[in-house]
C-alpha cells in the first residue's frame, strides 16, 4: 500500500517510519498540507494520511476517489476538517486516533494555567535580566478554586482528575456524565451555573455546529469578572474578538489558548521572519494576561509514538472488524 503523507514534520516522518518498518507500507511524506492545490501530489497512492489543518473538503474527497485513493488515515482525535458525507458517498474509509495520551493535552491545559497564574513566563525573562523585583507577579493558590470542564472525554476527564488533585471544586458539563469523575466529587451542572460560578472555565469538547464560538460575549457576560478561559481543544470554539473586547473590559482576566480559529495559516511553521497577517491574532498577543502556544498540546513523545502506533494499524487493518470502533465513515 503506497500512502501520502501530508503536513508531515521531521517528527511526524521519524515515528511514522519506525512503526511502518517491517511492513508492507511505503510512505512518502509532504510538508505540504492536502488541500485543492496539491490534490495532484496524490496519483498513484492508496491512502492519504492528514492533520488537523488539512482541508479535506467535498471537492478534495472527490478528486481522492478520482486519484484512487480507497482511505484517509488522520493521525488526530477531531476530525471537523473532513467531510464524512462525502467520503461516505464515495466509499472512502476515514479513520482517526480516538485516544493518543490524553494526558499529553490535559497537562498542557494546566500548564497554561499556572502560567498564567504565577506568571513564569514573565519571571524568566525579568531573572534573565537581572530583574528580581516581585510587583506584578502576584498569583493566586488554585486550592478552593471552582473550576470548570465542558467536556468529560478522555481528555476532559483526566484534566478534571488533575485539577482534584490541586484541591479545586470541579463543576462539570457533558451531555453524557462520567460515572468516575462523579465518584470523585466533580460535579455535573447546567452550562449557565459552570458559566456563573467558574473560576477557571476550560474546553475539552469537540467542534461541531453546536460548540461553534461557544465562548462569546452572550456566554462571557454569565461569567465571573475576571475569569481564566483555557483552550487546548479547536480554535474556533472561541469568538477571538470577542475575546479581545473582554480582555479590554476586564471580563476575561487570563486568557490560555494552544489553538486559534485562523491557525491554519500560521501554526506548525517558522513565521519568525514574516509579518503575520492577522490584525486579531496580533493585537492578541500584545495582552500581559494571555498566553499562545502553537498547538503543541498533543506534542510527548507518548502521544507522537501512540499517534504514529494508531495510524499504521489503521492503514494495515482498514477492512478489518477490529478497527469498526475507529471507523468514521
Amino acid at each position: 500500500m503506497k500512502i501520502a503523507v501530508f503536513s508531515c514534520k521531521p517528527y511526524d516522518k521519524r515515528t511514522l517510519s519506525n512503526h511502518a518498518h517491517d511492513t508492507h507500507l511505503t510512505m512518502t511524506f509532504f510538508e505540504s498540507r492536502l488541500s485543492m492545490e496539491t490534490i495532484g501530489l496524490v496519483q498513484g497512492f492508496d491512502a492519504v494520511s492528514c492533520f488537523v489543518n488539512d482541508d479535506v473538503n467535498a471537492e478534495v474527497v472527490r478528486c481522492l476517489k478520482k486519484q484512487g485513493v480507497q482511505v484517509i488515515a488522520l493521525r488526530c482525535a477531531g476530525f471537523n476538517n473532513v467531510d464524512l458525507d462525502a467520503a461516505k458517498a464515495e466509499g472512502i474509509e476515514v479513520f482517526h486516533v480516538p485516544d493518543y495520551s490524553p494526558t499529553s493535552v490535559a497537562e498542557h491545559a494546566v500548564a497554561l494555567i499556572m502560567t498564567l497564574n504565577r506568571k513564569t513566563h514573565r519571571a524568566y525573562h525579568r531573572v534573565k535580566e537581572g530583574n528580581f523585583a516581585l510587583e506584578g507577579l502576584m498569583g493566586f493558590n488554585l486550592e478552593g478554586k471552582t473550576v470548570g470542564c465542558i467536556g468529560t472525554g478522555r481528555i476532559g476527564a483526566a484534566f478534571c482528575r488533575i485539577m482534584k488533585g490541586f484541591g479545586c471544586h470541579v463543576y462539570c458539563f457533558d451531555l453524557h456524565p462520567d460515572p468516575a469523575l462523579i465518584d470523585l466529587g466533580c460535579e455535573y451542572v447546567i452550562l449557565d451555573d459552570l458559566y456563573e460560578k467558574s473560576d477557571i472555565i476550560s474546553l475539552h469538547c469537540p467542534l461541531n455546529e453546536f460548540t461553534h464560538h461557544l465562548v462569546n460575549k452572550h456566554t462571557l457576560d454569565k461569567m465571573k469578572d475576571g475569569v481564566m478561559i483555557i483552550n487546548t481543544s479547536r480554535g474556533a470554539l472561541v469568538h477571538a474578538q470577542e475575546a479581545i473586547d473582554a480582555l479590554y473590559s476586564g471580563k476575561i482576566g487570563y486568557l490560555g489558548l494552544d489553538v486559534y480559529e485562523q491557525e491554519n495559516a500560521i501554526f506548525f511553521e517558522d513565521m519568525s521572519s514574516h509579518i503575520i497577517q492577522d490584525s486579531v491574532f496580533q493585537l492578541m498577543l500584545t495582552f500581559p494576561n494571555v498566553v499562545v502556544t502553537g498547538h503543541q498540546g498533543y506534542f510527548t513523545i507518548e502521544a507522537l509514538n501512540h499517534i504514529a502506533a494508531t495510524t499504521v494499524d489503521n492503514l494495515l487493518h482498514h477492512d478489518a472488524e477490529t478497527s469498526q470502533t475507529r471507523r468514521l465513515a
